[in-house]
């Protein structure tokens, strides 16, 4: 339906129309003709005939017309392409700016052309020095198949001009902004500011993923350290100069890094954006006014973690694989597996590729598996022993029940701590793997069963109404993924001698906290870890044909009949912890 205003907006701009089309028509058909062919030539952009005008206006001007300012009169916005590929940038003579860029062998969620930004709510500018260049004509001095240079003139002596020129490289384009005859004009304190400000349009399935991977990361030239500013309303100011800023989406970026480094003072804005766009990107920078050339280069392309690495400009590091080991087992372990899966193994399925990286990981630490159940088997069938020195001590004396349970185990031959360590290892694994789904672009609008995008969450229904800390549909892969931990959970408490009160309740409650959690999140995720919960159900149901528990106790109870062995340097430590808590009491009571 077609609002009151924008009717008479319409009515408007058909009769602006009509009046225009008629004025022309019947005032001006004697017109020379050279100026008609002037005006067709400027229309066409035709950069040979423009260039051989301009050098024949400047030879046929008087000195008296160069001494003054050229008065230019606002002309209509005219758009140029350049394009390869890969990416196809559209230009403006309003400002001069990159008005959109489309990335060409993708598409949004939805199915539309993908668009990093698009100039309805996006603008570069250069300001300061006597000029500002957003809402300025800028003209063609030059254009070929794959460059176009576009020039501001402020007047005989002064302009701005700015070169953008596609490289042999896909998504890498050389930008250059040239000026001339700004230190004749009267500044205010001597600056001249880039300002680029970018909205980012919903392109992803889930607006929330999307909303939570967008910002700002940047690399500090000295210390070569990534950083980032993410939901920031206000400006926030870098006192350190940058090589490289990216603009961050969640599966997309644009990235620019200067030659000569960009000045300490840059300041950037994160904004929410709950209408049309995710998030307002904004950045401001100064340019040095010692200088009157400034060459960039700008990455228009995907978040592709070994696409990003080639370039060794550390640009990989705006993909949030983690920090520290986390971090470290996505980039040498994760990625090099799932790539060789896909590229060398040549499995096109990405669901299968998931499957057999879940199996990989999981036969690796099956050795760790098993020591772990091992230990646990062992610690239930000492349970009796040790419910009998709790019962005896329980309300005497508490520390000499944790002390005689302790030489049990010595005596025993059972390392309490033995099911920890491969805990330990499978949990920067698990973290690792949090970070990795959500982040691959590798699944983006990847299917599998009934998942339409691997990426973002499985809806099997849609509620229509909304459920705090749920959501508004149900994610079949996270019902499973819980339904799953529950059962693992079940399972393991059985093997478990001894619990903490109340940890029991908890242990099922962080499941059912999970669902919550997951349902929004990339069903890549929810689906690998019950993957991993089915494959420890299968090792453990083996374990325990393998394991017999009255073969475990005649161990135990021969390793009892052994001098016991040399105390560990952990079994030291917690013997100490247990003498000092011992003492403290002591001296409570004393009190």
């Amino acid at each position: 339906m077609i609002k009151k205003n924008d009717k008479s907006s319409l009515i408007g701009l058909l009769l602006m129309g009509a009046i225009l089309i008629i004025f022309n028509t019947f005032f001006f058909e004697t017109a020379p003709q050279e100026a008609v062919q002037e005006t067709e030539t400027e229309i066409k952009n035709s950069d040979e005939n423009i260039g051989k005008n301009t050098e024949e206006a400047n030879n046929n001007t008087s000195p008296e017309q160069i001494s003054n300012p050229i008065i230019t009169e606002k002309t209509d916005e005219q758009e140029f392409i350049l394009e390869n590929d890969s990416i196809k940038l559209v230009l403006s003579s309003k400002g001069g700016e990159i008005k959109s860029v489309e990335l060409k062998k993708y598409k949004t969620f939805d199915g539309r052309p993908l668009e990093l930004f698009d100039s309805e709510d996006s603008k570069f500018n250069i300001y300061g020095g006597g000029v500002n260049t957003e809402n300025e004509d800028f003209s063609i001095q030059s254009k070929s198949e794959n460059t176009i240079t576009l020039r501001h003139t402020i007047n005989e002596n002064t302009f701005i001009e700015y070169n953008y020129s596609l490289k042999e490289d896909q998504y890498l384009v050389d930008f250059s902004i040239k000026t001339e005859g700004f230190d004749n004009i009267a500044t205010r304190d001597n600056e001249i500011w880039m300002e680029w400000k970018i909205a980012a349009p919903q392109t992803e399935k889930s607006k929330t993923n999307q909303e939570q991977y967008t910002g700002f990361y940047f690399q500090e030239s000295y210390s070569k350290d990534v950083d980032y500013v993410w939901d920031n309303d206000e400006k926030e100011k870098i006192d350190v100069d940058l090589s490289w800023i990216a603009f961050k989406q969640q599966f997309f970026s644009t990235i620019i890094s200067s030659s000569n480094n960009f000045k300490s003072g840059s300041s950037f804005q994160v904004s929410k954006n709950e209408d049309k766009y995710i998030k307002t990107l904004s950045l401001e920078t100064r340019l040095d006014d010692k200088e009157n050339e400034f060459n960039y280069e700008i990455y228009f392309g995907p978040n592709d973690y070994k696409k990003l690495k080639e370039y060794n400009k550390s640009y990989e590091e705006i993909i949030p694989l983690g920090w520290g080991i986390f971090g470290w087992v996505n980039r040498v372990i994760v990625i090099n597996i799932f790539d060789f899966l896909r590229n060398s193994a040549g499995i096109k399925n990405y669901g299968l590729i998931i499957l057999i990286l879940t199996l990989i990981i999981k036969l690796t630490l099956s050795p760790l598996t098993y020591k772990s159940y091992l230990s646990q088997a062992k610690m239930k069938v000492l349970k009796p022993e040790i419910d009998k020195i709790t019962e005896k001590h329980k309300e005497k004396d508490p520390m000499k029940a944790q002390k005689e349970t302790m030489s049990l185990y010595r005596k025993a031959g059972v390392n309490p701590m033995g099911g920890c360590l491969p805990m330990l290892v499978q949990f920067p694994i698990l973290i690792a793997m949090f970070r990795f789904f959500p982040a691959s672009i590798e699944l983006r609008q990847k299917s599998f069963l009934w998942a339409d995008d691997l990426s973002s969450y499985d809806s099997i229904y849609d509620l229509g109404f909304n459920i705090p800390m749920y959501g508004d549909h149900i994610s079949l892969f996270t019902l499973l993924m819980t339904v799953s931990t529950l059962i693992y959970t079940h399972m393991n408490s059985q093997m478990t001698s001894t619990q903490m009160p109340g940890m029991k309740w908890m242990m099922y409650l962080m499941p059912i906290m999970f669902l919550g959690f997951f349902n929004n999140y990339a069903a890549a995720l929810s689906y690998y870890y019950f993957l991993a919960n089915v494959f420890t159900f299968s090792q453990m149901y083996f374990m325990r044909r393998f394991v017999d528990d009255n073969a475990l106790l005649a161990q135990i109870e021969e390793n009892k009949k052994k001098p016991a062995k040399k105390k560990s340097k952990f079994q030291k430590k917690l013997e100490e912890m247990q003498r000092k808590q011992e003492q403290q009491l002591k001296n409570r009571k004393k009190k």
